[in-house]
């Protein structure tokens, strides 16, 4: 998103830049649990979403030779993919997904890491995700990370050197949108990198939400992909992380409670 272009007032956006590039939308997706590649395709073209994850544990990138392989549909010199490490359960299983994805993928360094605890909740394990990051940045790893909404943990992870938070609006796939945005709001003003809700989003307005809160960026999967029209539902998602986004650069109006405020002028009123 650039400038904005109404109202003398409204800020200049600032950059969207992470792990040192620079990216025109503040949408990212997955590509898990469509029909087919070819919805794929057509709900991330819908999304306007530059970068694109995928989980390399379950989607084929070159791996499995002979098998359907989503990079016939999703160009890499279009799209910057990010291998993440779904369904890893310790930080020796992440360690190595993530340096087979380097393989797989000319050297790309760019990851998301996720290390699970529970598999009732998918809710991330810390212990073993903090242990991984450390490895994998040592290692020359650009690393976005799924993590709790706890604020210190999130701290850690960023002084390991993690390039994005990604804090858990909700459980993934849940839909439940943000249950917590006070720890949300402490991480956001407490980060010197991106943050970026991931998990939990089930429509727009979650979406919107998230980015008037102050986030740089949300991850979706499931709320696009379950949607009863994907397609339609990833152009939503865009527009509504372009109001949210707005909004948080306009900012609000302050909340009154219970005192009315009128909209029209009193003064000169006709008797």
């Amino acid at each position: 998103m650039g400038k904005i272009e109404h109202g003398s007032a409204a800020p200049l956006d600032t950059p969207f830049v992470m792990g040192g590039e620079t990216f025109r939308s503040r949408l990212l997706v997955g590509t898990g649990k469509y029909r087919d590649f070819t919805q794929t395709r057509d709900a991330i073209e819908a999304s306007g979403a530059q970068i694109v994850t995928v989980a390399i544990r379950r989607t084929n990138i070159g791996q499995e030779p002979g098998q359907p392989n989503l990079l016939d549909v999703l160009d890499p010199h279009r799209f910057t993919i990010l291998p993440n490490t779904a369904g890893c359960y310790s930080a020796v299983e992440a360690v190595r997904t993530l340096r087979l994805a380097r393989e797989l993928l000319d050297g790309h360094d760019l990851v998301k890491l996720e290390v699970l605890g529970s598999k009732e909740t998918l809710f991330p394990n810390m212990p073993e995700t903090l242990k991984a990051a450390e490895e994998l940045v040592k290692d020359g790893f650009r690393v976005m990370v799924y993590c709790s909404d706890d604020p210190v943990q999130a701290r850690m992870l960023e002084d390991i050197g993690c390039v994005a938070i990604m804090p858990l609006a909700s459980l993934i796939g849940s839909g439940m949108g943000i249950l917590n945005p006070w720890n949300l709001n402490i991480i956001i003003n407490d980060a010197r990198v991106p943050v970026i809700v991931d998990a939990g989003v089930g429509t727009a307005s979650d979406a919107a939400i998230a980015m008037e809160l102050g986030c740089d960026g949300v991850l979706m999967n499931t709320a696009i992909a379950a949607a009863g029209d994907p397609v339609r539902m990833a152009v939503a998602m865009r527009q509504g992380v372009e109001a949210g986004r707005n909004a948080f650069l306009a900012g609000r109006m302050p909340r009154r409670g219970y005192r009315a405020d009128p909209s029209s002028p009193m003064a000169g009123l006709m008797s």
